[in-house]
């Protein structure tokens, strides 16, 4: 089998943009159906085609958990208004505190992932879940939002952060996306947690503009083009490929910090999916990182790559 040509990098110029929102919040009940539909997509012919079916039959299980659950309860408006008046998320991931709503989510969502054809490691783990006890589950849930999963529990680790995408999900899709403020370029303005990949986008409101998407809760925020989302510097931003391969995903790289995070061109591709893509294309991270840049994204589902 040829080996894939090395990633190339050029500057690219920055277009007319039109005016864009500052974050559009999350649809539940269409987020984790497509995504299941993506990644089956993406799994014909692949090199990754078992790992990415039992993505598809987790985001599935994600989609199916929400059909018996209460509604999600969104936050006070005082705190809402709060949050906006200090530039901070509303649903902070900082603030979260488990509650019988997430207790139910994860039940739910654990007896529909048992259904879920998976590898000896993960079926394994999912029944360890099963048995936590309350303390336990709770130093997962926290370490899951840390995005520093134990070394012994990396299995456990992509169930947990499934179920917690699907509660903070929900909690965002509460939310006015017209009364989030600006946090950070790197920064969820619903949950403050950080993106798994960015997109250039094709919507008629925004057509050609950048969002970043958050790996927690699937809000999608602005920060301008050519631009590193994860210190800022406008300055040394080159774009890396797998020619002729993944023409419609790149690693934006930036020398002022050294990492990278991809940029998906949704405005070539509607069907692109923020976390599913990202996995999919797992092999120009492991390029890039050849080349020495540092990863600055989060994805639950690369944990341990």
């Amino acid at each position: 089998m040829a080996q894939p040509a090395p990633p190339t990098f050029e500057p690219i110029g920055i277009g007319e943009e039109s005016r864009p929102p500052l974050a559009v919040t999350p649809n539940p009940a269409s987020l984790f159906r497509d995504r299941a539909e993506r990644f089956r997509a993406l799994a014909e012919g692949h090199q990754m085609k078992p790992y990415l079916l039992f993505l598809a039959g987790l985001s599935q299980a994600q989609h199916a958990t929400q059909g018996n659950l209460s509604p999600a309860a969104p936050p006070e408006a005082e705190d809402v208004r709060r949050a906006a008046e200090f530039g901070m998320p509303p649903i902070a991931r900082e603030r979260f505190e488990p509650d019988t709503a997430v207790a139910e989510t994860l039940d739910r969502f654990f007896d529909l992932a048992a259904a879920v054809e998976a590898p000896e490691a993960a079926s394994a783990a999912l029944a360890r879940l099963a048995s936590r006890d309350s303390d336990r589950r709770r130093e997962l849930l926290f370490a899951a939002l840390a995005d520093a999963p134990s070394a012994d529990a990396l299995s456990e680790h992509v169930f947990v952060s499934a179920a917690l995408q699907v509660h903070f999900a929900r909690l965002a899709a509460t939310l006015d996306a017209g009364k989030l403020v600006p946090v950070a370029d790197g920064a969820c303005p619903a949950c403050g947690g950080p993106p798994v990949t960015s997109s250039v986008v094709g919507w008629p409101s925004a057509h050609g503009a950048r969002f970043c998407a958050c790996s927690l809760c699937a809000t999608r925020w602005h920060v301008v083009r050519v631009k590193c989302v994860l210190c800022s510097s406008t300055k040394g931003i080159s774009y890396g490929e797998i020619e002729g391969v993944l023409d419609s995903i790149k690693a934006e790289t930036c020398t002022e910090c050294r990492g990278y995070l991809k940029i998906l061109y949704e405005v070539k591709g509607p069907s692109l999916d923020p976390v599913a893509d990202d996995v999919a294309s797992l092999g120009l991270d492991m390029l890039v990182r050849e080349a020495g840049w540092r990863r600055g994204s989060v994805n639950p589902y690369l944990v341990g790559f």
